[in-house]
């Protein structure tokens, strides 16, 4: 096993930095500094966390250009779109100043007991294994509302977004955090399986694939460790034959292609009804035709490369296969390195990797579906379930399709996104817990019944 690694800018393949991987030693001290910090930490105010959740969100504004740059440098995503991924950042910060007091004070609850109440305790160290797609954003909406309810935090970042992680670590420094109480570990997989079994973590926090949800569900699990897994997703954008597309067709477009389609709530799958198909192909063509391809860091660039050259591999494998079987190739797939060719591919079917299986890219499955009802039944035949957008008029006909839906989003004339004032995961193989809102800063505490008889 490798003892270093690198971060490679996608784009142009070129080495951004070398780094090293913590020696067993490191990470042990790591653990012990994250342990000793959550006992003071633990009995901090509200108030005092609140106030440095405000300094982080000062912070992130006032760097926002250097923190943005990293992004796209690292993983290549358009730097337009990085600038917005810090922003969302502040929002969240506001969010949990706000509302966290609120959210953690205790609930009474009439019994027959002279006084009972829950209360929400903090857990301890939290550990969180972050992706690579959003390398802000995702580390905050599990670091923002674990530390707040009065946990440390321990970051295993994507380790080709090590420099974005260095930097969210000074950030929480730089914002008055106490030492210990948000660090990052640079370990390999083996280190983090003994990461997890640590007398020191008390729960894990997971956004990644389905296989990586699988296998540190199962480490966590057999040390009796909560664990809150947002996987992948294969999400249904459904188009039913009323859709306004003069409004709302730049929300679909961008449900697949915001981010270089790399998101694991974006449109995986097209379904759109027979009366509205010609018009919407004929849009989405256009659309496609109209990105612009070029250097991350330029304003004007609105599609970029990959993360990573074997991710375009796999990209390119799902998509010939898919067209073995029978889809038809209506623009794109082409290749080179970590650039993919945003793609459409129509006459998709169960049974094909870009149907059944999460494509993590600029390819539009698209198939046609003969009326709602069909529309729907194909939306629900995948094993994920992280969410479905539906683009209609008719708000009194989808009422009844509601509980039809087993995702853990429904989203009516808007993309599935996250948001923090709303609760955020999947079902099925897409996973479970929910990160954001009330129910995000309640996933990592101990809710204790407090009974009392005088």
């Amino acid at each position: 096993m490798s003892k270093s690694f690198q971060t490679i800018n996608p784009y142009d393949n070129k080495v951004i930095k070398e780094y090293v991987f913590h020696s067993s030693t490191e990470i042990e001290t790591i653990l012990k500094s994250s342990a000793e910090c959550f006992q003071k930490w633990r009995k901090s105010s509200i108030s005092v966390r609140t106030e440095l959740l405000n300094n982080v969100a000062e912070l992130l504004e006032a760097n926002k250009k250097l923190y943005a740059e990293t992004i796209t440098l690292e993983m290549g995503k358009p730097i337009s779109q990085s600038i917005s991924e810090i922003e969302k950042c502040v929002t969240l910060c506001d969010f949990y100043a706000t509302n966290a007091d609120n959210f953690l004070s205790d609930e009474l609850i009439e019994t027959d007991a002279d006084e009972s109440f829950i209360s929400y305790d903090p857990l301890g160290c939290i550990l969180g294994i972050m992706p690579w797609n959003y390398p802000f954003w995702q580390v905050m909406r599990f670091a923002i509302p674990t530390l707040t309810a009065g946990n440390t935090a321990i970051l295993k970042h994507a380790s080709n977004v090590t420099g974005c992680s260095v930097l969210i670590e000074e950030l929480f420094e730089k914002a008055g955090f106490p030492k210990g109480c948000f660090q990052v570990v640079l370990a390999n997989h083996e280190q983090i399986e003994k990461i997890i079994t640590h007398d020191a973590v008390k729960a894990v926090s997971l956004t990644g694939s389905e296989k990586a949800g699988r296998s540190i569900a199962a480490i966590a699990g057999k040390n009796l460790k909560k664990c809150v897994l947002e996987l992948g997703g294969n999400n249904a954008c459904i188009v039913l034959d009323d859709a306004d597309l003069d409004s709302y067709f730049e929300v679909m477009f961008n449900a697949r292609m915001q981010n270089t389609g790399q998101s694991c709530i974006a449109a995986k799958r097209f379904i759109v009804t027979k009366g509205i198909y010609e018009k919407f192909m004929k849009r989405f063509k256009l659309k496609i035709k109209a990105l612009k391809f070029g250097d991350p860091m330029e304003t004007d660039t609105t599609i970029s490369t990959l993360a990573r050259i074997d991710l375009a591999d796999i990209l390119k494998k799902q998509v010939d296969e898919s067209i073995e079987k029978g889809a038809d190739l209506t623009y794109g797939n082409t290749r080179k390195n970590a650039y993919f060719e945003p793609t459409i591919l129509e006459n998709v079917k169960a049974g094909m990797p870009v149907f059944d299986e999460e494509t993590f890219g600029p390819v539009a499955a698209i198939t046609k579906a003969k009326d709602t009802q069909e529309a729907f039944e194909l939306a629900q035949d995948s094993k994920f379930g992280l969410g479905t957008m539906i683009f209609t008029q008719d708000f009194e006909k989808i009422q009844g399709f509601i509980d039809d839906i087993q995702d853990g989003a429904f989203f009516v004339n808007e993309l599935v996104k996250s948001d923090a004032r709303l609760p955020f995961g999947g079902t099925k193989d897409s996973g479970y817990g929910r990160e954001l809102s009330k129910e995000g800063i309640h996933e990592f505490v101990n809710k204790k019944t407090i009974f009392i008889k005088k």
